[in-house]
């Protein structure tokens, strides 16, 4: 199965170049079950990235453009008066499929947004009072533009909060952009349909691999160190929930799952330290106006952890 992860993986960076990082984190946040919240500006290859993911992975999936005017009934379905039978039967939404991209979900309002919650957490939908299961195997993974940019609604914590990890998608290298632009001037950007690599049994099977992952002892005390010490620094005004600390436990036995291990280092935790927590913690306003910004007040608290042996 790892032969069909690394394949996986060289696939997908042959399709989307110049985001190895992410696509890495993207993978391990899809095998550890969490949901992932891409940001980036318009045309940095988001919604392509998903699509890919999508293509190379057995499964249903299903695409929500959110725009200002979704209603939440347009995501999870609603109830219908069906006049030749004479009953109300109920129309299933877009939200139940496998892999459901949600397209730039912060230009719609929180009203909206929130439809997503009950599903996210709890992989289940209630429509009219009555609840549906969704399938075991069901992420969501949603783009959206800076909030700077105009017409853009502003995630509530407690939605942010259920995404496992926030990437930044920023532009390419020199080199990579001019790669991109010559494959599509010059028509040699690959159009062949991209052939699924993992079959979602093959896929079931590999995350149950991924959940027996050893966590040592200290290896736990040093990533609950890190959680806890966002809540005790006067540069963070919230710290980070317990599920903060679940989410980067379960994101470094993922990573060090595609860096062929079966226990988790340290190091695996600093990697997945900084998109696990960036957008579950909230500055202090005299650090926000000193400049500073999430990722460095986390890489120096990381770095104010001692590191275990």
């Amino acid at each position: 199965m790892r032969q069909e992860l690394t394949s996986f993986l060289e696939t997908y960076e042959k399709r989307i170049l110049g985001q190895k990082l992410n696509l890495r984190l993207l993978l391990s946040a899809v095998l550890s079950g969490g949901h992932v919240l891409l940001e980036g500006v318009p045309g940095t290859g988001k919604t392509q990235m998903v699509r890919t993911l999508a293509s190379l992975l057995g499964g249903g999936f299903n695409r929500i453009q959110f725009t200002p005017d979704l209603l939440p009934s347009d995501i999870t379905g609603s109830m219908i008066y069906n006049m030749k039978e004479g009953s109300f039967e109920t129309l299933k939404g877009p939200i139940f499929t496998n892999i459901l991209l949600a397209d730039e979900i912060n230009r719609t309002p929180a009203k909206t947004q929130a439809a997503l919650l009950e599903a996210m957490e709890e992989k289940q939908v209630t429509i009219q009072g009555e609840t549906y299961k969704l399938p075991d195997i069901f992420f969501v993974v949603a783009t959206q533009n800076p909030i700077e940019f105009e017409g853009t609604y502003p995630l509530p914590e407690a939605q942010q909060d259920r995404f496992l990890f926030k990437l930044y998608i920023d532009f390419p290298t020199f080199e990579e952009e001019k790669q991109v632009l010559k494959q599509v001037i010059e028509n040699q950007f690959d159009t062949n349909p991209i052939t699924e690599i993992l079959d979602l049994p093959t896929f079931i099977a590999i995350r149950k691999e991924v959940s027996e992952v050893t966590v040592g002892e200290n290896v736990l005390d040093y990533m609950m160190k890190i959680v806890r010490k966002t809540r005790e620094t006067e540069t963070i005004r919230f710290g980070a929930s317990t599920r903060a600390g679940i989410s980067i436990g379960k994101a470094a036995q993922a990573w060090a799952y595609l860096s062929d291990r079966d226990y988790v280092t340290p190091d695996d935790i600093k990697m997945v330290a900084k998109p696990a927590l960036r957008h579950r913690i909230q500055l202090s306003p005299h650090v926000e106006l000193e400049g500073a910004t999430v990722d460095q007040i986390i890489e120096e608290l990381v770095g104010s952890v001692p590191v275990p042996r």
